[in-house]
This record gives structure tokens, sequence and C-alpha cells, in this order.
């Protein structure tokens, strides 16, 4: 048996099983035992009957002296009573509506339980529910049970032949017809049978970072002595997948080192020149990563580089300055944002500040093309025109969004490709963008207002150079933030009516576009807030406020079910202030900027996490006027009271992102809620992600593995491992 072997193979496990493991996808051995346990049981105390004590775990060993059937008063459900006893006393072990356990309880049978031990109404102890085995049994789930297993005599049990009583039991990730129990029954024998599995990791890193081998962390995985085993294998397996995604980056590193890229002169003259008819003087902070930037678009090699700001710190225009350079040099550029609301933003403020540009720039949407030539003309063409401009090198600088990258858009002499909040596009679509030239690749730069903590960033982005916007544009005001209490809610009104009348405007962003259920809580609220739960829609919020609240000012709702061009039409309005009061969701999350608006209110602020509460707070404090952000919820729980408050008390966005990720997990970060099946990142991995210690250490060892051996020739396990890492994985 190997870790390939399919478990159709394997004895015992049957059809029935097979289909249900496919749940899990679960088709080979190795699936099998990397299903790892998501917490343990502690049932390793094995007591006497007669020292139980109410409240605690613990294992009784005894035989079956009677049973009793029996169903409840009020609710029908059928009972069934074990009375258990050693030779210090009796137990009642009692289950509920569980009719199979009749052909399997009998009496006489030497019976292990595990569970907690309660006290009845007559004042007697008992067990509810427990897990039970059978000593010297074969398994209930039609598998054989194994040598070690039929040797132990009754009464004379060791830990490693029990499975699910008298030991750390592993509680596994279930599913409708694969319980625990039944995983425990699947991998206990597999683990038994299969020997000397072939270590990925190399043996130096194994030594010089004190991890476990893998066969004994795969055994103490799954069935350990103590919870501190258990602990040391989570900490190898979460060490090996950090591992893993850092070599991956080195090695994707070392590829583009080696690839040719156009090399672009820059005019230090021509960029002074840009820089002059900007209407405000870049930050110190800007002017660094703008040199950052060009000297890595002045290489031979490809740039791969992240920018990180802040909201409203300026990383766009240092990418359409790059742009604008590339273009002096006869070549072209792509600049890609995740909404074609934002795309347009950025073609229009590039024919704001460089009216003159007349070497062409152009967008291109799903709702249409757009291309300007400096002539204080606008045309719209036909995509098909369009298209073909840009392959013959008439429009040098291309707005977009995923439109860009369809099969027959073919770029002339692409040269730089500007990526806006990276995360939102797919590896695969930006490489489909990148590698349209065949003799040079194109120079890669991504930006992002997410601010991304820094273990991130050495790990999922570590195969970009970073640059930091660390400062904002000078005269902006701090945004002012509370948290708004149902109680507070009129006075927030009586707030907001005063700031228009000033001539200001208002954002309201709720999470839903339509009025939702119950279900939709989320489950780490407590339940008895369950009761008055309302989740704010767009819907209501616009009917309410339009109708009710201020049916005086111009109200408008903004949503993602609308059509482009309403869409379109409906931020034009709000810039050009025909909308005082703006109801959105979180289609306004990214990149919006409207600097008259000065207040951001969030309905059920509780259903957000950081990094987007942040996001949105960024749509407003653009202009000169003070901003604020109102935090509305109804709950008043500590874990989300706290979380509020991180956002309320953040000096800056970085500061904010590390809690974050301590509060929400890296899942946020990555543009999705179930960050481990997006990503395909092991789920240890991504919770060590949290570790900045671990997340060094792997780093530091990868680093050395490929500074050693760089094409990890004296590796071939682990480089076979990563040729199925990297295809499982999807970095982003």
């Amino acid at each position: 048996m190997t870790l390939k072997t399919p478990l159709l193979e394997i004895r015992g496990i049957g059809p029935k099983f097979l289909d249900k493991l496919k749940h899990f996808k679960i088709e080979t051995v190795k699936d099998l035992l990397w299903h790892f346990p998501f917490r343990y049981e502690d049932f390793s105390e094995v007591s006497k009957i007669i020292d139980l004590v109410v409240g605690q775990q613990a294992t009784v060993q005894g035989v079956i002296q009677d049973i009793k059937v029996r169903k409840t008063w009020k609710r029908k459900l059928l009972l069934i009573e074990a009375i258990v006893e050693d030779e210090t006393g009796k137990i009642s072990a009692v289950w509920f509506n569980q009719r199979f356990l009749l052909a399997i309880l009998k009496k006489g049978k030497l019976v292990s339980l595990a569970g907690k031990v309660a006290e009845t109404k007559e004042g007697a102890i008992s067990l509810s529910n427990p897990t039970y085995e059978f000593i010297n049994q074969p398994t209930d789930y039609s598998l054989q049970a194994t040598d070690e297993e039929k040797s132990v005599s009754d009464g004379q049990l060791t830990v490693d032949s029990l499975k699910h009583t008298g030991r750390i039991v592993p509680i596994y990730p279930e599913t409708r017809g694969l319980t625990s129990k039944a995983f425990r029954y699947l991998i206990k024998p597999v683990l038994d049978d299969i020997k000397n599995i072939p270590d990925t990791l190399p043996n130096e890193v194994i030594k010089k970072y004190k991890i476990l081998e893998i066969n004994k962390a795969i055994h103490q995985m799954h069935f350990p002595e103590k919870i501190e085993d258990s602990r040391e294998a989570k900490k190898r397996f979460a060490f090996e997948g950090l591992f893993y995604i850092q070599v991956v980056n080195l090695r994707e590193r070392l590829r583009l080192s080696k690839q040719k890229a156009n090399k672009i002169s820059v005019d230090l003259k021509y960029v002074k020149k840009l820089l002059e008819k900007l209407p405000f003087e870049l930050t110190h902070a800007q002017k660094k990563v703008l040199w950052d930037v060009l000297k890595d678009i002045g290489d031979s090699h490809p740039m791969n580089r992240l920018i990180q700001g802040d909201v409203g710190s300026g990383k766009t225009i240092v990418a359409v300055i790059s742009a604008m350079i590339v273009a002096e040099g006869n070549k072209s550029s792509a600049i890609m944002a995740p909404t074609e609301i934002l795309a347009n933003q950025h073609y229009q403020t590039f024919k704001k500040f460089f009216p003159d540009f007349n070497k062409g720039v152009g967008i291109l949407t799903s709702s249409g093309a757009k291309i300007f030539y400096g002539d204080g003309l606008e045309n719209i063409v036909k995509k098909p025109e369009f298209i073909k401009k840009i392959s013959t090198g008439d429009v040098k600088i291309v707005f977009g969004t995923h439109s860009l990258i369809q099969k027959n858009v073919i770029f002339n002499n692409l040269a730089l490709v500007v990526i806006d909040e990276q995360h939102r596009f797919g590896v695969k679509q930006r490489a489909q963008l990148i590698s349209r030239e065949s003799e040079f690749s194109a120079h890669f730069l991504s930006m992002s207002a997410t601010p991304i903590p820094r273990t991130l960033t050495l790990t999922v982005f570590g195969d970009l150079d970073l640059s930091i916007v660390d400062e904002l544009p000078r005269g902006r005001k701090e945004i002012i933030t509370k948290i708004v209490a149902p109680e507070n809610r009129d006075k927030a009104y009586a707030f907001i009516r005063g700031q228009v009348k000033k001539g200001r405007q208002v954002f309201v962003i709720c999470p839903r576009i339509e009025p939702s259920q119950i279900e939709d809580v989320d489950p780490n609220t407590f339940f008895s807030e369950w009761q008055k739960w309302e989740l704010k829609s767009v819907k209501e919020e616009y009917a309410k406020l339009s109708e009710k609240v201020f049916p005086d000012l111009k109200v408008e709702m903004l949503h993602g079910k609308l059509k482009v061009k309403e869409k379109e039409q409906i931020m034009e309005k709000f810039k050009n202030k025909e909308i005082d009061i703006l109801v959105s969701t979180s289609v306004v999350e990214v990149g919006v900027d409207i600097p008259n608006a000065t207040i951001m209110i969030i309905e059920s602020a509780e259903r957000f996490g950081l990094a987007q509460l942040y996001q949105f707070r960024g749509r407003v404090g653009r202009g000169e006027h003070q901003s604020f952000c109102l935090l509305f919820t109804e709950f008043k729980s500590q874990i989300i009271m706290k979380r509020l408050r991180s956002l309320v008390e953040a000096k800056n966005g970085f500061e904010l992102a590390e809690e974050d990720l301590k509060i929400r997990g890296p899942g946020e970060f990555l543009g999705q809620s179930d960050s481990v099946a997006q990503t395909g990142i092991p789920d240890l991995a991504m919770k060590a992600l949290q570790n900045p210690n671990l997340v060094m250490e792997a780093r530091k060892a990868a680093e050395e593995i490929i500074k050693k051996d760089p094409e990890l020739k004296n590796s071939p396990i682990l480089l076979e491992q990563l040729e199925g890492f990297k295809k499982q994985v999807h970095l982003e």
C-alpha cells in the first residue's frame, strides 16, 4: 500500500463508502490520511465506575448486564438504556433515537464507553449518547479488525487498540453518512498498514527546524497519545504548507529573472514634464514608489511588483505615469480594474489630468469602447474596430475589465500590465494577459488598497516585490469614525440632514439587495440576538430613507443587479451632485472617487470584515471637508464591539490588517470567505498565516534550499510534490 493506492483497492471499503468519500474529494490513501481532525476529545482517562464524577469526560469499561427500551413521554423518542457493570459498580448509558443499537448492544458483551458523566433526576450517574466500542469485536462498518485488535484479550486494552474510547479521540469534518466514528474505522487500519511514507521535506529542514518526520506526524495527527503530540503534528503540516508556498514563489521569482522583457528607456525630463501637469504634487511616498517602478521597467527582466497603499493614497497615478512612459517608448500598456465603474473612473481621470496625450488612450468593457487622442474629442467605436486598433498599436494605453483578456484581444508590443485590486482576478486570467507576447514578457504591476498583513505578504504574495505608499496626499483630514447604537439612530439622521444642507453627500451601504431571512444570520452572533435580527437591504433602506426619513432629499439606490449603463448614469449623477444620498451594496467598495461625499453610513456593520469596512470608509475623506463614517449595528456582543472599535481606533490600514487577520483569518484578504476551498492552500497552512514566527521559519528554510539547489535536483520527492501543489493552489 502506498499513498497513491486508490481506496477502491482497500479491502472492506465498499462502493457505499467510496461514494460518500467523494464529498470530501477522497479517492486515494493520501486523500484519506490527509483528511485531518479539526479537534480532539480527551477520553484517555479510563476510570472505575465508583470513581466517576459528574461533569467528567471519561472512559469506562464493563459488561452489559441489561438492555431497556422505552419511548420518552413528551416527544415519543426511542430511548435505549444499557446497564453496564464493572467490579466497582453499575452505570446506565442512554441513547436517543438510535434503533440500530438494538441489534448491536447485547447482554454479556464487554464494552468500552466514552462520554461526559451526568446526573439523573434520581441522583444516579449516567452517560448520555456515549461513544461505544466492543472489545475483541470486528468493526461495524464491514472492515476487518486489525491483527492487533484480534490479539487483545478482555480487560487488557492498549491505547493503540482503541479507536473511539480510552484515548485522545479525533473528531473529523463530517457529512451525512460519514461520521467521525466512521472515519476512525477507515483511517486506523490504513494507518497501521502503510509503512515508510516518503518525506517531502528535506532531512536538513526537518533537523534544523525541529519538525516531525512525516510518518510520526501522520500517526500523531490522527491518534495522538497526548494532546501535545497533536500540536506537534499540526505544526509539521502547517510548516509544510507554508514551506511549499515559499518554495513555489521563490522558484517563480527565479523563473522570471531568466525571462526577457521590453527594456523601457526612462527619460527623466519627460517624467518631470508629466508631473508638472498634475494639479498637485506627488507625496514623498508616491515619488519613491514611482522610482521603484521606473527602475523595474528599465530592466530587461520582467517587473513583478505589488503596490500597497491606504485608500486614497494615490497609487493609480503612479501606474498611469508609468504607462505614459511606456507609451513614449512606443509600447502598449493594459490597466485592468475589477469593475466597469472603476475602469471608467480611471479613464476619465486620465483624460482630466492629461488632456493633450496624443498616443491613444481607450477603454474596453462589456458595454462598449471609447478612444481619446488628445484633440478634445472622444470617439465611441465598435468593439471589433477598437480591438483592431489595439493590435495595430494605435491605442497605447487601454483601460478595461475582464474584457481585456478575451482571446481576440491581441496587444501590439504589450510592455506593461497593471492590475488594480489583484486578489479580485484569478491567476490564470492575469497570466493569460501577461503571457500574450511570445518573445518578451510584460512587466507586471499590481495595486491593492486592501492593507495586507506581513505574513501574507511573505507567503501568498511572496513572488512579488513590494512597494508601500504609506503617506496620504497633503491636506487630507482624518475621517471621524463612530459606532451608532439603535437608540442613537434618530440623532444620526439629524446629523446627516445637517451635513446635506451644507452641500455634502452621503453613502449608505447595506449588505444585501433584497430583504434577508433568519437563516442568513452569522453563526458567530449570539442566539439571543437572532430574534431581533434584521439584515439591512438596499431596497428596504432606499424605501425607508426616501419615503419616511428624508422625503425632501434626493435619494437613489445602486446595486449589482442593475445594468452597467444604469450604474454609470447613477454614479455620474452622484458625482454631479444631483443625488444627496446613495444607498448601495458593496459595489462601491473599490476605488470610487466622489470628493464631495463626506458621510459613509454602513448598515449591519458587523456583517463585514475589517478590511472591507476600511475600504468603505475610504470612499469618503477625499476632499477638503471633514468626513465621517458611521457604523450602524444592533448587536452589542463583546466580539462584535471589539472588532468595530478596531476600525475606530486604528491609526492606519496596516495596523488594522494585522488585527483583522487575528479576528477573521486570511480569507478576508484573499477575497473569499471560504479561502481554503477557493485557494487550495491547506487548512493548517491557512491558519498558520496568523503565526509570523512559523511563516518566517518556513521562508528561511525555503531560501536556504533554493540557494543550494535551485532546480531541486537533490530533492526529487519535494519537486514532485510541488508540481501537484501548484495545480492545487491558486495564489492570488
